[in-house]
């Protein structure tokens, strides 16, 4: 659900958007976890993810940004999504094999999505070399990697500590954008 609803919010949403809508998840998974889980919801939790918020907004938020009520309803319903995926991981412990449980989470939502996708998108054009490549970075790094380190970080730290993680890929995002592709920070776009 999370990757479907994520999609749909980069399709219909500007980055910034997107970004400062799923920047509510540290505040989500903080409140989800002081009830399923009994984590503390203390003042300088809920203080950080309102900081973040606010923080991300002031990172990538332009004001010539346009809203869609589609896209805010599928951005704010990942944001839910994977702030509940992050409590529910954290109250069921850690699999025996980390790597064959992401995989098999991934293949299953890969198996619901592919008719719909082909249902809305049609058959997907000829592979050529570097959409291959580009998969295979995707697939490697991008999820089997990432999701262990993720999955593995989850159970080593408080719910809440995990999610404000989260807040640093807007960040890096905008350093990127800014060191390799020269783009400008400006104080108001």
């Amino acid at each position: 659900m999370f990757f479907a609803l994520l999609f749909i919010a980069a399709y219909r949403l500007p980055g910034g958007v997107a970004a400062t809508v799923g920047a509510v998840q540290p505040l989500l998974i903080a409140v989800i976890a002081s009830g399923w889980i009994g984590e503390k919801l203390t003042p300088a939790k809920l203080t950080a993810g309102i900081a973040g918020l606010i923080g991300v907004a002031m990172l990538v938020l332009q004001s010539q940004a346009r809203l869609d009520l589609i896209g805010v309803i599928a951005a704010l319903g990942g944001a839910i999504a994977m702030a509940c995926g992050v409590v529910l991981t954290k109250k069921w412990g850690r699999p025996d094999t980390l790597l064959a449980t992401t995989s098999w989470q991934l293949v299953a939502g890969g198996l619901f999505l592919t008719p719909i996708a082909f249902l809305v998108e049609g058959p997907p054009p000829a592979l050529t070399l570097p959409n291959i490549a580009g998969y295979l970075y995707l697939g490697v790094i991008g999820t089997a990697l990432a999701y262990t380190l993720w999955f593995r970080g989850i159970h080593l730290l408080p719910a809440s500590t995990t999610a404000i993680l989260g807040l640093l890929s807007p960040l890096v995002a905008t350093l990127a954008g800014w060191t390799l592709l020269s783009q400008a920070l400006t104080p108001v776009n």
